[in-house]
């Protein structure tokens, strides 16, 4: 019987039962049949207002400001089943590079940092190495963000070169945030950058109009084509028309489409918290995904929990906790 308490799921074509996320780092019984599958959290944003600098960014609108650091989120987290999580950058500051990794070196549920770099900078590829030094630092954001636009930047022969310096670092390109012009403008760059490895973020989030739907399909069908691109199903429950949905109904057809797109091969989990704050608790956003992953097969399941994270970002093994390949 599926529970709040376990999330529980009999899985057509399995022999057993699959247990997604809660007590995860729980090794199962040899008799109980269940399969526990751990979670790596690649979408979270740690910053610290109280700072006597402060933050750019401190959390979404109509939620009370707080410092979002590890030890907070692990509360959280711990009896979601996640045992890692990567930090994707909340602050154009480039000092706050250095912040983040300081942070997250001092908790190991953080087994990754995509920081803040522009390429297009004439000491992008200084900076790069000077933070990829720290085996924490997987890559970088870079979107419609922060004043930013990587639809003008597609085309720039200088953003163009400090991508080619991220490709040959074997570092991820994270976006931020999804518009159909985005989508299109990461069909431009990896056509310039094929080894390039991209996450489009939050991309469930994107409800497109009618009038863009059919750039929509256009783009959908280009990055299909490009193994290297995967997809983040974070940002499932999001405001539409002002309202949220918390169920998993309204979101089911679009998260089918993701899936099949993309395959399973190329799909992460992200929570956004505590930016998700602004739309639902974590458990609720844990929830979501959940309850549409018991419906495949576990194979699907584990890669889009945390294998996939693994071939995306590669993320550092800090914890016993954490699995391995």
């Amino acid at each position: 019987m599926l529970t709040r308490r376990t999330f529980l799921t009999e899985v057509a074509g399995i022999g057993g039962t699959v247990l997604i996320g809660a007590r995860a780092s729980r090794p199962p019984s040899s008799q109980s049949g269940i399969t526990p599958i751990p979670i790596i959290d690649t979408h979270i944003h740690l910053f610290d207002p109280t700072r006597p600098q402060g933050a750019p960014y401190s959390g979404p609108p109509g939620v009370p400001v707080q410092p979002s650091l590890p030890p907070r989120y692990r509360k959280l987290a711990a009896s979601l089943g996640i045992v890692g999580a990567i930090k994707v950058e909340a602050s154009p500051w480039v000092e706050d590079n250095l912040w983040i990794l300081e942070v997250a070196e001092r908790d190991t549920i953080i087994v990754g940092v995509v920081g803040n770099l522009e390429p297009d900078k004439p000491d992008f590829g200084e900076m790069l190495a000077r933070y990829h030094k720290n085996p924490l630092f997987r890559g970088i954001r870079y979107g419609n963000l922060w004043g930013r636009d990587i639809t003008k930047q597609a085309d720039n022969p200088a953003f163009i070169d400090g991508l080619r310096l991220l490709a040959q670092a074997d570092l991820v390109l994270d976006t931020a945030n999804p518009r159909v012009n985005l989508l299109q403008a990461i069909v431009r760059i990896t056509d310039n950058v094929p080894d390039l490895r991209v996450v489009l973020d939050h991309l469930p989030g994107l409800d497109p109009t009618p009038e863009t739907q059919q750039a929509y399909d256009d783009a959908l069908k280009e990055l299909q084509q490009r193994p290297r691109v995967f997809v983040k199903l974070s940002a499932v429950i999001h405001r539409v028309n002002g309202q949220v949905a918390t169920d998993l109904a309204p979101y089911r057809d679009r998260l089918n489409r993701l899936v099949n797109t993309f395959g399973e091969d190329r799909i992460v989990f992200g929570s956004d918290w505590p930016n998700s704050d602004g739309v639902a608790p974590i458990d609720k956003v844990v929830g979501v995904v959940r309850e549409f992953f018991q419906t495949q097969p576990q194979r699907v399941a584990e890669k889009y929990f945390w294998k996939n994270a693994l071939a995306a970002y590669k993320w550092i093994k800090r914890d016993p906790s954490q699995p391995s390949i």
